[in-house]
Parts: C-alpha cells; sequence; structure tokens
C-alpha cells in the first residue's frame, strides 16, 4: 500500500513535469495548421475554440481531471480542416486523443510482448550459462556480443538488421506496416514485427543477462549451495533449483525496468521500421505541436514505468521469504 500511494504521488508530479514541459515547446497548433496564411484573427479564434488562451493552470486541472477519467481531449491535428476552427463547433470529424491512441498503444504492446517473449528466456538462459561456465570462452565471448549490442545506438542496430536480413538476405519485410485487418496470432502480423522486435532484444538483453550471471555467481559461495554441491547434485541443478530462486529479486528489478523500455523506448525503432506504435504517433504529435496527444503519450509512458516499478517491488517481497516476513 505505501508502494502503491508512492506511485500515484509520483506520477502526479510527473503530470505537473509533463504539462509544464509540452507547453514550453516552441511553436503553436494554430500556426502550424494555418501556415503561411495565418492571421492574428484566425489564430486567436483556434486558440480561442480549443481554450488555448485560457490560463496554464486551469487547462492543467481541466486536462488533469479529464486524464483521471480516461479522456485526454480532442486530438488537433485530426480536425478536418482549418475552416472548422472558425464555426461554433469543431465538426463531427475531430478524432479524440483515446481514439488516437487506443489502436497504436495495443500495436506498441503487441511489439513488446513478442520482444519479451524473445529477450527474458534468452537472457535468464544466457545468464545461468554464464555463471555456469564462468570464466570459460563461452563467458567471454557472451558478455563481449551483449556489451556490444547495449552498446551500439538502437538506430544503427536498426539499419545493420535491415542490411543483413531484408536487403542483402530477403528474410523478413524491412517495414513492419501492420494494420488493423490483420489478426493478432496471425503469422502476417507476427512477420513484420520480428524485425523491429529483434532490433528491442538485441537492446535489452544484455543487462537482463549480465544480471542474472552476477545474481547466481554472488549465491554460488553461500553455505547452503556448497552443501547441495557435497549432496552431488549437478551443477546445472544446483544454479537453477538453488541459486537462481534466492536470486530472483534483483533479476525481476531489472527485467522490470527493461520491459518498460520495451514499451517507452520504442520511439526510434518504430520510426525508422514505419510501425503504427505509439511511439511514431509521440514523434508525429511533436512535429504538429498537437499538445494532447503529446502529454497523453508522455503520462501513459510514465503511468508505464510506474506500475512495472511497482509490480517489480511487489515480486522481489513475494520472491524473498525475509521480506515476506520480516522480523
Amino acid at each position: 500500500m505505501q508502494r502503491l500511494l508512492l506511485g500515484i504521488v509520483t506520477l502526479f508530479v510527473v503530470s505537473i513535469i509533463i504539462f509544464v514541459a509540452v507547453n514550453s515547446l516552441p511553436g503553436n497548433f494554430a500556426d502550424a495548421i494555418l501556415g503561411q496564411g495565418a492571421t492574428p484573427e484566425a489564430v486567436a479564434a483556434i486558440e480561442e475554440q480549443l481554450g488555448l488562451n485560457t490560463p496554464a493552470i486551469e487547462r492543467y486541472v481541466i486536462w488533469l481531471n479529464g486524464a483521471i477519467r480516461g479522456d485526454f481531449g480532442i486530438a488537433f491535428s485530426k480536425a478536418q480542416h482549418a475552416s472548422n476552427f472558425g464555426s461554433t463547433a469543431l465538426g463531427a470529424n475531430v478524432e479524440t486523443v483515446a481514439q488516437q491512441i487506443k489502436p497504436r498503444l495495443w500495436n506498441t504492446l503487441y511489439l513488446a510482448g513478442v520482444a519479451a517473449a524473445i529477450s527474458v528466456p534468452l537472457s535468464l538462459f544466457l545468464g545461468i550459462l554464464a555463471a555456469l561456465y564462468r570464466g570459460s570462452a563461452f563467458d567471454r565471448l557472451t558478455n563481449i556480443t551483449t556489451l556490444s549490442a547495449i552498446s551500439s545506438p538502437e538506430f544503427f542496430l536498426a539499419y545493420i538488421v535491415i542490411l543483413f536480413l531484408a536487403v542483402l538476405n530477403p528474410i523478413l519485410p524491412s517495414l513492419s506496416n501492420v494494420n488493423e485487418g490483420m489478426s493478432w496470432f496471425g503469422w502476417e502480423r507476427l512477420e513484420r514485427t520480428l524485425l523491429p522486435a529483434f532490433v528491442l532484444t538485441l537492446a535489452v538483453t544484455a543487462q537482463m543477462m549480465r544480471m542474472t550471471r552476477a545474481a547466481i555467481i554472488n549465491l554460488l559461495a553461500s553455505p547452503y549451495i556448497e552443501m547441495a554441491r557435497l549432496k552431488g547434485l549437478s551443477p546445472m541443478r544446483v544454479i537453477v533449483k538453488h541459486a537462481l530462486p534466492n536470486a530472483l529479486a534483483p533479476v525481476i528489478t531489472v527485467i522490470a525496468l527493461n520491459l518498460a523500455f520495451l514499451i517507452t523506448g520504442v520511439v526510434v525503432v518504430e520510426f525508422i521500421f514505419v510501425y503504427p506504435g505509439i511511439g511514431q504517433l509521440f514523434v508525429d504529435s511533436v512535429k504538429q505541436r498537437d499538445i494532447p496527444v503529446v502529454q497523453a503519450c508522455c503520462l501513459i509512458f510514465a503511468a508505464v514505468y510506474i506500475l512495472l516499478n511497482l509490480t517489480a517491488d511487489i515480486l522481489s517481497i513475494i520472491s524473498n521469504p525475509r521480506l515476506r516476513h520480516p522480523k
């Protein structure tokens, strides 16, 4: 309960920072949509129609009240035409922020799910093997490979993957142009998602693998591990059955942080692969100065980070009997 209340307070503070930062961006949506033909009267009319001329505190209270109810307001960029703003109503073709974000968010969650389904088991497997054969050629090769992947910028990894898996060897499509007509469990959607998922896997595997390795190695000198060895148990069984359960707390924390990155850190990857997720929507909205969409995306990113951190704290407590039953 303490962690839950702290998460709510943190999200409230972050919402203030998001609102101030987004509204401090240079440029104005009214100027952007009217272009060179913008006149002071037309700009003022749009600002009044959208409530941009009201005090910042009032706009923040209205936005926060709507966000709590799941209503992020109107997406400015989806207005039918600039002439719509001259009337008393925005028109029937205006799309709300929630309607615009919902399909994009599901696409991003699907991409993150595919990447997590590959990276988490792979990281645990490599971490266990690296701890089992620590100091060996396999351990050194795994560390060099994963560190090289995490040290390389995502856009560089993405273009290298496109070059080798889509251009020189056309195994997978280079553009992830998924659409709503594709089945969520069909091969077509999965095929177009594999390349960006592979790039994200390269970006997050190293941290999870190295934390798993380090946590297990720290426990290998413990008395109960020595006792398990003296009983004649195999090295793999000693690690999987005795060392790994006690190393779960730090591993869970790192996995949760990397899962958060898979959702919130996909901006560059989605942009390169033209993947219709929330990251690409965020970039497009910043360019168009669509303030409500930018604020909603930032708040969703913050909520995901806070929720996964809270989940990691709870799972760490559950996995450790000393934390579940403190003296």
